[in-house]
């Protein structure tokens, strides 16, 4: 059995460069795989590793004074999630365009007080800030599931949204690093009563699943997605392009021209060569490698 540590923090970085040439050097000699982004605003990463290798690198990164109070959320899997580490400079931790301080943001509200909302029948109405293929295989109970590609359109969502200014909006994504700046800017925009849920998603499936989340919760490493859900009435929220068969599974098309991310089961994924036409089928330039 492995972990998959999650974690961000916004925080001044001085010299970002120069962290990154540490980091991973020091992610490498350990044995450690994984993605891990730094900006001057602070970072994020998602580490895999056996516990006691990620045991290690919570101790590593927390021994620094800025990440001392970091926020690991921590799944288990047997899966391989990263094949190799990663350790990269950018210009934000999540890219938005948006100029928002993120300390502006939305009052946290714990899975707890999420699931009070809903057991109490409270007047909310709650936001995806992901984009549409992750909101696709799964989201929140009567959730608002905006159809963007790119989290940097999240100003176009806000203004499709201004009706509900006066109501209380909650805001999720998977971790919460999106929810810091995606309510922030609804605040900086007007609305009145914005939450943003602590930790996100994953913070709330670890603790209450088969409630108000349905369907499964997609990742950006070699899992693809994560199933929290038992009971069958709630474990899909997604249909096969192709059978129409319930389905939580996802590709991209093997034409590197296309590569159109397919909402697909395991069956029409090998009927169709990995690919989303008759076109991307006779293409040249298909991917080699056959994943899943």
């Amino acid at each position: 059995m492995y972990k998959v540590l999650s974690f961000y923090k916004y925080v001044d970085i001085e010299n970002p460069e120069e962290f990154v040439k540490e980091h991973l050097k020091w992610c490498i000699s350990n044995e450690l795989k994984g993605k891990v982004y730094i900006a001057r605003e602070g970072i994020s990463g998602s580490i895999f590793g056996v516990k006691e290798k990620t045991d290690l690198y919570k101790s590593h990164l927390t021994s620094y004074k800025i990440f001392e109070d970091i926020w690991f959320k921590e799944t288990d899997t047997g899966e391989i999630a990263y094949p190799k580490m990663h350790v990269r400079i950018k210009n934000e931790i999540v890219n938005s365009g948006l100029n928002v301080n993120q300390r502006n943001g939305g009052k946290r509200l714990s899975p707890e007080e999420l699931l009070k909302f809903y057991e109490e029948g409270k007047d909310f109405v709650i936001v995806d800030a992901r984009n549409w293929y992750e909101s696709r295989i799964g989201r929140f109970k009567n959730a608002i599931a905006p159809d963007i590609t790119h989290f940097r359109e999240w100003p176009e969502v806000v203004e499709s949204l201004k009706e509900f200014k006066e109501k209380t909006v909650v805001t999720y994504c998977t971790g919460g690093i999106r929810c810091e700046k995606a309510s922030a800017y609804m605040v900086k925009e007007g609305f009145n009563n914005v939450y943003q849920l602590d930790g996100g998603i994953l913070n709330f499936i670890n603790k209450y699943p088969d409630t108000y989340w349905h369907g499964s919760m997609f990742v950006f490493d070699d899992r693809k997605v994560i199933e929290p859900n038992t009971k069958e009435e709630l474990k899909y929220t997604a249909e096969c392009e192709f059978c129409g068969r319930a389905t939580s599974y996802y590709i991209n098309c093997h034409n590197q021209t296309c590569d159109r991310i397919i909402i697909i089961c395991h069956d029409c994924k090998i009927d169709n060569d990995y690919c989303c036409s008759d076109e991307c089928r006779a293409s040249g330039n298909k991917r080699v490698k056959y994943s899943g």
